[in-house]
Parts: structure tokens; C-alpha cells; sequence
């Protein structure tokens, strides 16, 4: 591995029940394998469920974030988002102290829904899985909705579902080694 993300930490942010596996997995592994630490966080300490059966204790909860710590956050999506992290005060002000401190911010599936809701996506593009709901959410929000796998808007990155989960990770550590470690684009 070319260990290009050494020395990165970002935070990955999962609901407590009911997180999409591979939109937790997929960037982790991406961005393990280039020498990032990656923490996750919760609304709680306790173990967290996936849809699918993944289990994972957080390493924080929301209450025991602190931005500065981290270069990026990354907010997973699943059935429960909208249950446990839409609508969340904390996590929109996590999110907002990121972008103002100008870390990388991404959310895929239900999740980008909380970055509008935090006020982060006016005028620019986002997806978003497509339910009703979330793409209300996006315009309501100010974003202009696009139907794409990933949308990239310099330090934003939105996801639309689990089967983006892999080019979402990649377009994750892309940003982070263009806007935080101001590196020329590379493959990855």
C-alpha cells in the first residue's frame, strides 16, 4: 500500500441500529489501506447493528466529539438515518464545525439529507438515495438534486446508495489528498 493518507483521521459517523454495512465498510477499508485511522461515532457508546448484521462499537459518541481531532467526517446511511441522525443538533453542528474548519465532509444514501438539514448544501449539487423524503430534504436545503452514483462539490462529497459505497470511498481519500494535503489529483 502507498500509505498516502498516513498521519489522516477521520471520523465515521453510523446510526446505532440499522446503518447500511458497505457505506460504513467500503470507505474505512479504502481509507485503512492508505494509512488512515479511522474512528467511528455514534449516538451512543453501545454496539451498533447494520441491515445487514455488522456489528461495531463506536469508538466516541457524538457528545464526545472533537473536530479538531479529525480531517474529514463521513456519515453512513441505512434504514435507521432517519431515525437517529436526521433531525440531530449535534451532529449538525459536528458537521458544520468540520466544513468551517475546513475539513472534508461526506455522507452517502439517507445521510446527505442531514447535511442539508445542517444548512451545508445551498447551491450546490448532492445526491441522495432516492426516496421522497431525502430529496425533499436536499432542495429544502437549498441543493440542487442530481440522480448520480457520486457528486463531488470540492470538500463535499454525497453518495446516492450502497452500490456507491466503493467510488464514494475513493472520492472520499481523493479530496482528502486534494483540499487537506493539497496534493495534485491522483487515480486512486
Amino acid at each position: 500500500m502507498a500509505n498516502r493518507l498516513e498521519g489522516i483521521r477521520v471520523l465515521s459517523v453510523i446510526s446505532p441500529q440499522n446503518f447500511r454495512d458497505e457505506e460504513y465498510l467500503e470507505p474505512r477499508k479504502i481509507l485503512e489501506s492508505e494509512g488512515a485511522i479511522v474512528k467511528v461515532a455514534s449516538t451512543s457508546l453501545d454496539e451498533a447493528k447494520g441491515m445487514l448484521g455488522l456489528k461495531v462499537k463506536p469508538d466516541l459518541s457524538l457528545t464526545d466529539v472533537d473536530v479538531t481531532d479529525f480531517n474529514a467526517v463521513i456519515v453512513a446511511g441505512g434504514s435507521g438515518t432517519p431515525q437517529y441522525l436526521w433531525g440531530n443538533s449535534l451532529l449538525h453542528y459536528i458537521l458544520k464545525e468540520a466544513i468551517k474548519q475546513s475539513k472534508v465532509v461526506a455522507a452517502i444514501c439517507l445521510a446527505p439529507a442531514i447535511l442539508a438539514e445542517a444548512g451545508l448544501l445551498k447551491g450546490l449539487t448532492a445526491t441522495v438515495f432516492p426516496s421522497s423524503d431525502a430529496i425533499a430534504k436536499l432542495r429544502n436545503g437549498g441543493a440542487k438534486y442530481v440522480d448520480q452514483p457520486v457528486v463531488v462539490e470540492e470538500k463535499i462529497i454525497t453518495g446516492r446508495d450502497p452500490s456507491a459505497a466503493s467510488v464514494f470511498g475513493k472520492a472520499v481519500a481523493q479530496a482528502i489528498w486534494k483540499e487537506v494535503l493539497k496534493k495534485p489529483l491522483v487515480e486512486w
